[in-house]
């Protein structure tokens, strides 16, 4: 049996950060993806998109510097030197016209082919809300996810086919969860990077979805 320990929201936000090239517009998504505006390595030039209309966006803090200064998860941020502010029509046409390199998005579901359901998950209570997340699933030129493996009630969220509400139809290209780097390939899903200790039984046996393993694999950590 594996002896493995999950990597912790920050640990994968700092991981999925540490692969971000220099140079690069990148999206964060609501949810898990802002915690990566606090990671991001001193020396590349990374410049940070928020839907809500913000390019060059900065971590927030734990004190509040301007209350209009929000990301689109309605948390606190700063502007880094040379920002610039915009309408809902500007910045939706950054995402909808190829100008982000990027976008880091939660998911309640991928599957093997890429397909990424993540504004609605089915219940009865849901209130579904789809906001940008179409609109940066097929405008921007990389998607990644980042998501734990498995649902609050341990079920597979990686499948053959979703069975929630679609955000885009084979748009993702590359899956990071507390335990795996996965990418999303012609020929699969092929794990990049596993967490010290876990092996690839143990994780196929998380997946729903069939997995092929690099070699070598990669340690995912920090």
């Amino acid at each position: 049996m594996s002896h493995y320990r999950p990597l912790t929201r920050e640990q994968l936000a700092q991981r999925i950060a540490n692969d971000l090239p220099d140079g690069s517009y990148v999206n964060l998504g609501i949810g898990m993806p802002t915690r990566l505006a606090r990671c991001l390595p001193q020396d590349r030039d990374i410049i940070l998109h928020s839907e809500n209309g913000i390019l060059g966006m900065g971590p927030g803090g734990d004190e509040i510097v301007d209350p209009d200064l929000i990301n689109a998860s309605k948390e606190p941020i700063t502007l880094i030197p040379g920002a610039s502010i915009c309408d809902h029509v500007v910045s939706f046409t950054m995402m909808r016209g190829g100008h982000i390199d990027i976008t880091v998005l939660g998911a309640y579901q991928v599957s093997a082919d890429g397909d990424l359901a993540n504004w609605d998950t089915g219940t009865p209570d849901a209130i579904p809300a789809v906001g940008g997340a179409m609109d940066l699933a097929v405008g921007a030129r990389e998607v990644w996810v980042m998501m734990e493996h498995t649902s609050k009630k341990r079920e597979p969220k990686i499948v053959p086919r979703c069975t929630l509400p679609l955000t885009g139809e084979r748009v993702v290209d590359r899956i990071y969860s507390d335990l795996a780097r996965i990418d999303v390939t012609p020929q699969g899903l092929l794990v990049r990077a596993m967490v010290p200790g876990l092996d690839a039984d143990t994780l196929q046996a998380l997946t729903a979805a069939p997995l092929r393993f690099d070699e070598p694999l990669a340690v995912l950590s920090a």
